[in-house]
């Protein structure tokens, strides 16, 4: 996942749509779903738990709960737990990086609850900054995954929760909110969280549709399942989802040239980007043109040349058109509060089509038709 740093300072309003003009672009809503402030990853490669965090913020709000501002990093420390586990059995052959994805932020909370940002910040100075954690531990995981057979003293658990306590800080057994005390997993069943309530969704043609199969990611550490769905189908639960007023956690490529926060969009032209004049391209960030008709056939190409890969995970938050119709899905970002949207992104449909990995979203989100395909109730 990204690791970029814009320093974001965290403020007390949501972001608001109505109507919202980009240079020469000119955007209307069509549905806005309530979110949470936007936060800032800063130099950590951990935007699987901003967005997922993000995403069930906007979860309980829905289902009547408190406003909550979770805490990323105990989700983190816990990850960085199950990791450094799953790389020493594998004895190093398996993937040791702060990426992640949002089912493995949905089954930690499961399995050790949830706990507010204001019991656990799990920053020890101004930013979040793991890259030294990171280097740290892998180190640690090497020596073990070397060591041969019998040799380790079985302490490297304890070890790494000893490195995590002095980089992210001890976890409370208990904390405060609203005047009530908890644990992790009280909190969590107090907030209504229900781990089996949410479903992974991808389109790659290279498994059967309809079916679930291992998402071949690096970041898919923990060999996660997704249901595989053709294109069409996929796009069309997103949308269902979000004008039925659920949110998506989004996870995509933003390393090509068609994704730039600081403009505020991410578009996917009619031609390859090499295909137009430096002069034709900038014009393309300033008002609407023509898309590129993505295809199953296309977004597997590029996805089979590696093209296409998992870059970066965001929470998708709702949808706005342009003034020739053409329609966008609202991403909230993690890098702070950049750009004229203040840290979000106008991603367009063809975009949308050509760069999602995989969507997060509830069960109860997806039309009676999609249910019925993949074999749910």
């Amino acid at each position: 996942m990204k690791r970029i740093f814009f320093g974001g300072i965290l403020i007390g309003l949501s972001f608001q749509i109505s109507a919202q003009t980009l240079r020469g672009y000119q955007f209307s809503e069509i549905k806005k779903i309530a979110e949470t402030p936007v936060k800032s990853q800063d130099q950590t490669g951990t935007c699987w738990s901003f967005s997922t965090s993000s995403f069930l913020e906007s979860e309980f709000l829905r289902n009547g709960k408190p406003a909550v501002d979770l805490s990323e990093m105990y989700i983190v420390r816990k990850i960085y737990e199950q990791k450094m586990r799953n790389y020493i059995l594998r004895q190093g052959k398996a993937n040791f990086s702060q990426g992640a994805l949002a089912h493995d932020q949905i089954a930690a909370a499961a399995e050790f609850g949830l706990m507010p940002e204001s019991a656990y910040s799990g920053k020890k100075g101004a930013i979040h900054n793991h890259e030294e954690l990171e280097k740290v531990l892998q180190a640690m995981a090497g020596v073990y995954a070397a060591s041969n057979p019998g040799s380790i003293s079985g302490h490297w658990l304890e070890a790494t929760q000893r490195v995590l306590d002095a980089y992210l800080g001890v976890v409370p057994e208990t904390f405060e909110f609203q005047g009530k005390r908890y644990t992790p997993k009280q909190f969590a069943d107090f907030m209504g969280f229900d781990p089996k309530k949410y479903i992974s969704l991808t389109s790659f043609s290279h498994h059967p549709f309809y079916q679930s199969f291992v998402l071949e990611v690096p970041d898919n550490f923990s060999n996660g399942s997704f249901y595989n769905l053709p294109l069409d189908e996929m796009m069309a639960a997103v949308e269902h989802a979000v004008q039925n007023g659920y949110s998506v956690t989004w996870d995509a490529d933003v390393s090509n040239k068609g994704f730039n926060a600081g403009k505020g969009l991410a578009l996917q032209p009619e031609k390859t980007w090499s295909e137009y004049s430096s002069e034709d391209a900038k014009k393309i960030w300033e008002e609407p043109a023509s898309s590129m008709v993505v295809t199953q056939e296309k977004r597997q190409e590029e996805f089979m040349k590696l093209n296409t890969q998992d870059d970066h995970l965001m929470h998708l938050t709702g949808m706005v058109k342009d003034q020739k119709g053409g329609k966008y899905y609202v991403i909230k970002n993690s890098w702070g509060e950049i750009s004229e949207l203040k840290g979000h992104v106008y991603v367009s449909e063809a975009y949308a089509r050509m760069n999602t990995i995989s969507v997060l979203l509830s069960v109860d989100a997806l039309p009676k038709s999609i249910k019925e395909k993949v074999g749910l109730k």
